[in-house]
């Protein structure tokens, strides 16, 4: 590493921040962000607005804010644009959603029926609980694309921004594995004229964004951009990219629970998972091929952590298992159940239950605005391809082909927090200490 660290562009002008949804999160992220404008709420949950990173030795005592080590956009600086399937407002899309309080989206009313969605990119076939009425039409899905295209440029013109990222927010696709139309971006690009059925709608969105070089992070567990064709063309493009499925309720609470079960050395005979919860999420999540994608997301996570090939006497074999139940009167406030069998010295069992009543927009709008902040940092900054370091936000973390993702909280902080200082030329902090004791 240069002792200079990185050469990083400044965040000059406005960045555009194009959300694919107009739902529960990003309703929730457009006027969180226009509250904590006008000092109406405080952006808790933010890493980039709230946390802060130690730099050198704990002796020296300088741990400044994110936000003032590194030079991300400002607030004031954010223009939000958005496309769905449905025609309402801003303003009327929160309401619908139901996250935020009424007299607060009063309040905001003016600036959030400001975001009139562009018509969105859907075919049922992948998304099958969903019925839009703001769709675009498109001999192919090229012209689709093309369509898209035009939308971005057209809003960075009419709103006069200088960058753009794109974050997918929008809902669940069917599951899907890679096929030949994904492998090279030749492939890709003729699929799209040939209307592939392997080409679902995301990937129409971050093919767009990416031919204009644009960031892209996936919300959701589709697989969307973590195939080699996009790939390719994030690298041809110098885009940064991330995903996949925003790390918010259950699994953010299995990502704290099991590093600590493995670093105990605690076994896990079990872990049961089940949710209920009402908001659009849960509605799309009812069809089998949805859940499905959502459900490999989710069961991922103890398995990279606890690996079980390493400590067979303590989670060989463990059985774990998810459920998501559609219960329309709890809304986007949604309840996670936990049951956890572990056992400890002698093999003597034991268990932990967790009631996690949660607010899936509310942990899920930081994470937007984190995303949006550090990957226009990346671009600023010469980064491009997979973000690693952002695995910090995902239940299912982008890496490369050959690289195991890593799932542990907490490591995955250290590595957010070490990429920053890479990047201003400080000292990676390892949690030796040793030097503190040595004589000299």
């Amino acid at each position: 590493m240069s002792a200079k660290g990185v050469h990083i562009e400044a965040p000059e002008g406005r960045l555009g921040v194009l959300l694919v949804g107009l739902g529960a999160i990003s309703t929730t992220v457009i006027a969180g962000v226009e509250a904590i404008r006008r000092g109406l709420g405080k952006p808790i949950g933010s890493l980039t607005q709230m946390g802060t990173i130690r730099l050198g030795k704990r002796t020296e005592n300088r741990v400044p804010r994110i936000a003032d080590f590194v030079p991300l956009a400002g607030l004031d600086d954010l223009v939000f644009g958005a496309w769905d399937i449905f025609p309402d407002n801003g303003y009327e899309a929160a309401v619908e959603a139901g996250v935020l309080e009424k007299q607060l989206l009063e309040t905001l009313r003016p600036e959030l029926e400001a975001i009139r969605p562009m018509k969105g990119v859907f075919d049922p076939r992948y998304v099958k609980r969903l019925h839009g009425t703001h769709i675009k039409e498109g001999r192919t899905k090229a012209d689709l694309a093309r369509q898209l295209i035009d939308d971005i440029q057209r809003f960075q013109e009419e709103n006069r921004v200088d960058r753009l990222v794109m974050v997918w927010c929008g809902s669940t696709e069917g599951h899907m594995t890679p096929g030949a139309v994904h492998q090279s971006l030749e492939a890709f690009e003729a699929g799209l004229e040939a209307n592939d059925i392997e080409i679902p709608s995301s990937m129409v969105y971050a093919y767009a964004a990416l031919s204009m070089g644009i960031p892209f992070a996936n919300g959701a567990p589709n697989l969307t951009v973590d195939v080699p064709a996009l790939l390719e063309l994030a690298e041809q493009r110098q885009a940064p990219v991330c995903g996949k499925d925003f790390k918010t309720g259950q699994t953010l609470m299995k990502t704290i629970l099991a590093p600590g079960l493995k670093a105990r050395m605690l076994g896990l005979s079990g872990w049961f998972s089940t949710n209920i919860l009402g908001n659009r999420d849960g509605e799309v999540l009812e069809d089998p091929e949805s859940f499905k994608t959502k459900e490999q997301s989710k069961l991922s996570v103890l398995e990279h952590i606890l690996q079980p090939h390493l400590y067979p006497d303590l989670y060989e074999g463990f059985h774990h298992q998810v459920r998501i139940n559609y219960y329309p009167p709890r809304g986007d406030n949604k309840e996670g159940w936990d049951n956890l069998d572990i056992f400890g010295w002698l093999g003597y069992p034991m268990q932990i239950k967790i009631d996690f009543l949660c607010r899936d927009s509310i942990l899920a709008a930081p994470l937007v605005l984190d995303l949006a902040l550090f990957l226009d940092l990346a671009r600023r900054a010469g980064m491009h391809g997979i973000q690693e370091w952002l695995s910090f936000y995902f239940k299912s973390p982008m890496t490369l082909p050959e690289l195991y993702p890593e799932h542990d909280l907490f490591i995955q902080l250290m590595k957010l927090k070490n990429t920053l200082r890479y990047l201003r030329g400080e000292e990676q902090i390892t949690h030796l200490g040793i030097e503190y004791y040595e004589a000299d």
